[in-house]
């Protein structure tokens, strides 16, 4: 029987005439599979030793995939970042009924925070830089836990939510927990704040101008599922705005006193705009503030790290017809237990620039003070040897160290000293219950007066003030624009 079918075969379709045919056709399908296959799997970037930083080149054209050669993908990859006009990623959750809701998922009722400050803004707000690849692999974002964080801090009280398009997918992972959770928690109980303005590392990533900042926003609210967002921030002003400092790294402090002229915080010259950078940072100030006109946005402000540009761009502001002093200003790592500045340039935020409110952010200094920091912290290497000094002094019994607690501790103490709201970033269950019974323990146990804790606290300050050089209040290089 398959001897009669091999030969009616070679009967009907062989002829020796039509092999290279054959050839020719079974190696275009070869081929077209092959490509297919490669399209459809393969990265259109490479993370490589020659291109060791591909997020910031992403064009809107190419897929947003990545490879390490080495098979050693790590979290200091800092996820894509989508531009405007790039295709969106989407992430899909599961019915709410089908994510657990245990007795993990549940809040000590004894330890909800109720304090806010200012203008009503939450004492915590929940970094959801955390819902990125900045700090979590992709599986961890991508699943549920996003949700489940988010629900248990707003159980807590946790209703400040910051995130940016920065931040890779930060805003739809947190937009979609946030929808999800609707019926329990309307848009009426939390508070968004988000940024414009920045998209990646390179000059071409940044877009101040008006209808990239509007654009922007309406991206934001798409993404978030909201038709307002409680506050913007011009997002890093100090890659754009002049540097008018003497120094970008070091104890700035002393730019509100003897060297006022020098970073350019004198008095008469509060209106200077020192070169386009400035120019550009009031644009897109002024295009939110007619954006809060309409109604779309409630508050406008600026964040970024150095506290002297910060300082001079606010006065700036209030002093440039016709605006009026910003509502907010963030600023991060510069309230924690190695660099406290924040708390001396707040009096200025408030009374030269007339700001309504400053917020703190990363009191564990971006992973910093952490057993282990992360390989991309801009940090010194002298710095991250004092640190794991502190480390070692603080380890506990069990085997841990008590560090991250402690400045976790310290910096709400100083916080809430002040009336200042702490952003923290939290990207787990166990992350909300520890932030939550921190904060109870400061405000309601008064850890602060605590003898015992206080000396622990002096003993680490003392760690980082050690020698002639010490770290103490030291603010590593301002940021600057990455080559590509």
């Amino acid at each position: 029987m398959a001897s009669k079918g091999v030969r009616q075969f070679m009967r009907n379709w062989y002829a020796v005439e039509a092999i290279p045919l054959y050839a020719v056709i079974g190696l275009a399908v070869g081929g077209a599979t092959w490509y297919l296959g490669r399209l459809a799997t393969g990265p259109t970037v490479v993370w490589s030793k020659s291109n060791p930083t591909p997020w910031n080149n992403v064009k809107p054209d190419e897929n947003i995939k990545m490879m390490d050669p080495s098979g050693n993908f790590s979290k200091s990859s800092r996820t894509m970042v989508e531009r405007l006009n790039a295709p969106q990623p989407t992430f899909s959750l599961p019915a709410l009924v089908d994510i657990p809701d245990e007795d993990v998922d549940k809040p000590d009722h004894d330890k909800r925070i109720t304090t806010s400050f200012g203008p009503g803004v939450p004492a915590v707000v929940l970094g959801a830089a955390s819902f990125s690849a900045f700090y979590n692999d992709d599986e961890h974002v991508r699943g549920v836990v996003p949700l489940r964080t988010t629900r248990l801090a707003l159980r807590y009280g946790i209703t400040g939510f910051d995130t940016s398009p920065y931040y890779g997918p930060s805003e739809i992972v947190l937009g979609n927990a946030l929808k999800a959770l609707e019926n329990e928690f309307p848009r009426s109980s939390y508070q968004l704040f988000t940024k414009c303005g920045r998209f990646g590392n390179t000059r071409d990533a940044f877009d101040y101008t008006p209808q990239g900042v509007r654009a922007s926003v309406a991206r934001s609210l798409t993404r978030l599922h909201t038709t307002y967002l409680d506050t913007v921030y011009v997002h890093d002003v100090e890659f754009l705005a002049v540097c008018k400092a003497p120094k970008t790294s070091g104890d700035h402090q002393s730019a509100l006193d003897a060297e006022a002229a020098a970073y350019g915080l004198h008095e008469g010259g509060e209106a200077v705009v020192h070169g386009d950078g400035d120019r550009e940072v009031l644009g897109a100030i002024g295009e939110l503030k007619k954006l809060q006109a309409e109604g779309v946005v409630k508050q406008v402000g600026i964040s970024g790290y150095p506290l002297p540009t910060l300082l001079r761009l606010a006065i700036l502001v209030r002093h440039t017809p016709p605006y009026e002093p910003l509502d907010v200003v963030l600023s991060y790592c510069h309230l924690n237990l190695q660099n406290s500045t924040l708390l001396a340039f707040k009096i200025a935020f408030e009374q030269r620039a007339g700001v309504k409110q400053v917020l703190t952010a990363s009191p564990l200094s971006m992973g910093l003070l952490r057993p282990n920091p992360p390989a991309w912290h801009p940090a010194s290497r002298d710095l991250r040897m004092v640190v794991e000094r502190a480390v070692q002094m603080t380890m506990t019994p069990s085997g841990e160290s008590g560090l991250p607690e402690l400045a976790l501790q310290y910096a709400f103490e100083k916080a809430r000293e002040v009336g200042m709201p702490t952003v923290v970033g939290l990207g787990s269950l166990r992350d909300v219950h520890e932030s939550a019974r921190i904060w109870y323990e400061v405000e309601k146990r008064r850890l602060g007066e605590n003898e015992e804790w206080k000396q622990r606290v002096k003993d680490v300050l003392s760690v980082f003030g050690e020698g002639k050089d010490g770290l103490l209040d030291r603010s590593w290089e301002n940021p600057t624009f990455h080559d590509g």
